[in-house]
């Protein structure tokens, strides 16, 4: 096995590096057959270096080097030392100038980092490690440099050529042009980006709060122009919002987006030129759902505010990831409450922490936000760094409050502009403006797992004391055996009978957890209250109180707090389907609990006009979730189970459910994307799915009848979605009669694809097997093999955990298929099978089994070996 044993790097081996690079000119020659590359590098040696060694070790990977030129001298071949992931110089001079010509094949580069074609166009992605498959460099990101670009290509072929900065110089010759690019801020090369295609823009202009004019353009294929006017509203309103919450204004004369159809991530933040994957920046009513263009929006913010977390500031290390992704996650997330609802945003990322990010805290690849070690980089862009790094940003926030936390932002900004650092530099200026010691916070960074609090409370009716008795804790996992406590707030209601607040004599209602066991009294309570616990999610661990079904029935009702509203309805679904699994494994008759029916009930009956919170309201809780919730995952059970309540609900309330749908359907029409329509839509729709999923004999009339109807997205491919999902008769006719119409959208047929993907009746193996064969799926195109493999593998219980282990084998390939082709995607799809130890025996040997299959493979990808091998131990 080539790679059988990649190095581990590990944070505590970090060292300042040896040499700098002040300024890096390039010269992009772009041709059909490959691309020549001359870089002009100024260097010196690192005044600040400990240890210093006058080595220069430059990274490159897949890179023809044709000339090596030091102050003006070419070298010969015995003058360095060149290997398969870079090149070495000694003895060196304190400063010089290094010229590097290289030939790449960017044609044949289907990892899709660094320079690659994607469709027509030429298009870079450099984060994390991929510049050095460009040239030869200082592939770290405390390494800043200011960049000029310059780009020459065939003018018919690639009449825009693009890069960082400001354009500065132009010229053509014979049928050939180029185009000098600018950056006036020193970056790391991370951040640098490329874009030669013969593409098309839309155009407009933001005025920024000290009077600059910013020219705003978003570059697409022509097809797609009619696709951009949602992201350039985005972007105006991220960069009125950036400066309005943090003062943060834009600092470059131009901001390009550029959409790639071909694209590992979801979008990447170079300065001044944004890289979109076409899937997060093009929509419109017509070929895109609401949630493509709630998803847009915030994608746009998230790469909009990297300007400053992350590009003025970057990170010192790849260890410090989450110093910008976790702070730029907080920051698009409050960004996206503020344009909508704030309580159904927060719904939204809690789900996404409950059901994914607890089960990587919980898995074998489990890592702090702070890694101690990695083997690939790729590997660590993981909810983790993500979602829980924005978790742990919201809570400093909490502890804080809004304007501490502003001036911690504030000083942050301003201490390390210009700067590579970490996350205790940020800490630490959250500490200067709060003389608050954060020290225990810290834990944060450096402890993996999510703590677990439990809570019990008492009532001494003569003295009117009410008393919480809280402990927390933290489980072992892998190299973090002991964990020590956090520094944990606590946002708190306590609901008297008569569904009011009582006065909580702590600040902002948040009660700070410190110690293993803590309890916390309250005077003068006239009753015994029901406590809200953590409102508003206010921090990332699982709580564990003794709620009745009527206290969670209650809080349904009469909790001020929006998320823990919902959150008691979960609650009370969860525990009315643990009992029916039970029932399931023990061979009983499955009873759905009277209790959650009239909540139910509660919820349809509800005539307020907050849409999008009703349907998160009546969501049942998703299998993914379900499972987390379980200490040893019981497939057919769990299955069973949700089936059952589904069919049960809609047995119970058809008349109803069918009636509010028609009421919805009736009295909206058209393409609006205002909060108030598309939550309208949401539940509208979510109601079909419930008829849907629950067997009902209408729907199959229902759905297809909106189908046919539908102008918009979200209704059209909801209706086909309900069509499916029902196995109804009608679905084969909508299937092919979705696919005449838009089998020319590339992005709409990927939905196409996971619809059925997804489906139980459409997605077995045969099926999705077949969908891999078909003339517009690509197994070269990261969204087509998400749209197909990832959802069959993450979304279809039913069919991926077939019994005969065709499912887990099915993957297996895949993985092995993409292992060579592009390994971070074959990576990212192993994360199913990761979890083998939590299900049932059959199918955890089964899984396990898989996993080993991929580990014997040959020329294993360090990408896939170490998901692989951690997930083997």
């Amino acid at each position: 096995m080539k790679e059988s044993q990649p190095r581990t790097i590990y944070l505590k081996d970090y060292r300042r590096p040896d040499f700098l690079i002040d300024e890096t000119h390039l010269r992009f020659q772009l041709f059909e057959d490959g691309a020549r590359v001359t870089s002009h590098l100024h260097i010196r040696q690192n005044p600040d270096a400990v240890d210093f060694r006058n080595v220069l070790r430059l990274d490159g990977v897949d890179l023809e080097l044709q000339h090596l030129v030091l102050d003006g001298r070419e070298l010969q071949p015995n003058e360095y030392v060149l290997d398969e992931d870079g090149l070495t110089l000694e003895r060196l001079p304190k400063a010089f100038v290094l010229n590097v010509v290289t030939w790449i094949k960017p044609q044949e580069n289907t990892c899709l980092e660094g320079l690659y074609r994607s469709s027509s166009m030429f298009c870079t992605q450099c984060e994390a490690e991929g510049f050095r498959r460009i040239t030869y460099y200082l592939d770290r990101p405390d390494v800043m440099s200011r960049f000029t670009t310059t780009i020459e290509a065939e003018k018919d072929r690639y009449p825009v050529l693009l890069s960082n900065g400001n354009p500065i110089e132009s010229g053509e010759s014979d049928n050939r042009h180029w185009v000098t690019w600018e950056d006036p801020f020193r970056k790391p090369c991370y951040l640098f980006a490329l874009v030669a295609g013969n593409l098309e823009f839309v155009e407009s202009h933001y005025d920024t709060m000290s009077g600059r004019r910013v020219q705003l353009r978003i570059y697409v294929e022509p097809h797609d122009l009619e696709k951009c006017d949602h992201a350039m509203d985005s972007l105006k309103r991220s960069m009125k919002w950036d400066e309005e919450v943090y003062g943060r204004e834009y600092d470059l004369d131009i901001f390009n987006i550029v959409a790639v159809s071909d694209f590992n991530m979801g979008a990447m933040e170079n300065k001044g030129l944004n890289i979109f994957n076409s899937s997060c920046v093009l929509a419109n009513p017509k070929t895109a759902t609401d949630a493509t263009f709630q998803r847009v929006e915030a994608i746009v913010a998230h790469e909009y505010f990297h300007n400053w977390s992350g590009n003025r500031v970057t990170c010192r290390d790849w260890f410090q990831l989450s110093l910008k992704e976790g702070f730029t996650v907080f920051r698009d997330s409050e960004f996206s409450a503020d344009m909508h609802s704030r309580a159904v945003k927060r719904i939204e990322d809690v789900n996404l922490l409950r059901t994914a990010q607890f089960a990587e805290d919980g898995g074998p690849m489990a890592h702090s936000v702070r890694p101690d070690s990695y083997m690939e980089i790729s590997n660590f862009y993981t909810l983790t760094v993500y979602e829980k790094g924005a978790e742990v940003v919201r809570m400093l926030h909490t502890l804080l409050g809004a304007e501490k936390f502003r001036e911690g932002s504030d000083l942050y900004f301003e201490r390390h502009d210009g700067q590579a650092v970490t996350t205790d530099d940020f800490v630490a200026c959250m500490e200067e403006v709060s003389q608050r010691d954060l020290t225990q916070f810290r834990r944060w960074y450096s402890q993996s797992g999510t703590p677990r609090i439990v809570v019990t409370d008492e009532y001494d009716e003569a003295s009117q004391v009410y008393r919480l008795h809280v402990s927390q804790s933290c489980p072992p996992t892998p190299g973090q055996e002991v964990k020590e406590p956090y520094h944990i707030p606590m946002k708190l209601g306590l609901v008297g009978s008569d569904g009011q607040d009582l006065a909580i004599p702590f600040a902002n209602d948040v009660i700070e957890l410190t110690q293993s066991e803590q309890t916390f009294e309250f005077s003068d309570v006239s009753s015994r209250p029901v406590p809200s616990l953590f409102r508003h999610f206010s921090a990332p661990v699982k709580i564990d109180y003794g709620y009745t079904r009527e206290q969670l029935t209650f809080l349904m009702s009469h909790d001020s707090d929006g998320f823990n509203r919902w959150d008691a309805g979960q609650r009370l679904a969860t525990s009315v389907l643990q009992d029916m699994m039970e029932a399931s494994l023990a061979g009983e008759a499955l009873q759905v609990d009277q209790a959650y029916l009239e909540a139910f009930r509660s919820v349809l009956e509800d005539k307020g006009d907050d849409y999008a919170m009703l349907a998160k309201m009546m969501a049942v809780p998703s299998l993914s979730f379900l499972a987390e919730q379980s200490d040893v995952i019981h497939v057919d059970a769990l299955i069973d189970a949700r089936e059952t309540l589904q069919k049960r609900l809609v047995a119970e309330f058809e008349s109803l459910i069918v009636e509010r749908y028609q009421v919805l359907d009736s009295s909206m029409k058209g393409t609006g994307t205002d909060s108030l329509t598309m939550g309208m839509r949401s539940y509208k729709n979510a109601l079909l799915m419930l008829l849907a999923a629950g067997g009902s004999e209408s729907v199959g009339d229902l759905a297809h009848r909106q189908f046919r109807a539908a102008e918009n997205m979200t209704d059209e491919l909801s209706a086909l979605n309900a069509l499916v999902t029902a196995a109804s008769e009608q679905a084969a006719q909508a299937l092919e009669a979705f696919y005449q119409r838009w089998h020319k959208d590339a992005l709409v047929m990927e939905s196409w694809f996971s619809v059925q993907a997804a489906s139980d009746a459409y997605g077995s193996l045969e099926n999705v097997k077949a969908l891999t064969e078909h003339d517009l799926f690509s197994e070269k195109n990261p969204n087509k093999v998400r749209s197909v493999v990832g959802v069959f593998a993450g979304q279809n219980w039913k069919q991926f955990h077939q019994a005969d282990a065709s499912g887990y084998e099915f993957l297996a390939d895949w993985i092995l298929k993409l292992n060579k082709l592009n390994p971070q995607i074959a990576a990212r799809l192993v994360t199913p099978l990761t979890r083998w130890k939590r299900y049932e025996p059959a199918r955890s040997e089964a899984m396990k089994s898989s996993l080993a299959r991929i580990a014997r493979a040959p020329d294993l990808s360090k990408d896939v070996y170490e998901v692989v091998s951690k997930s083997l131990k």
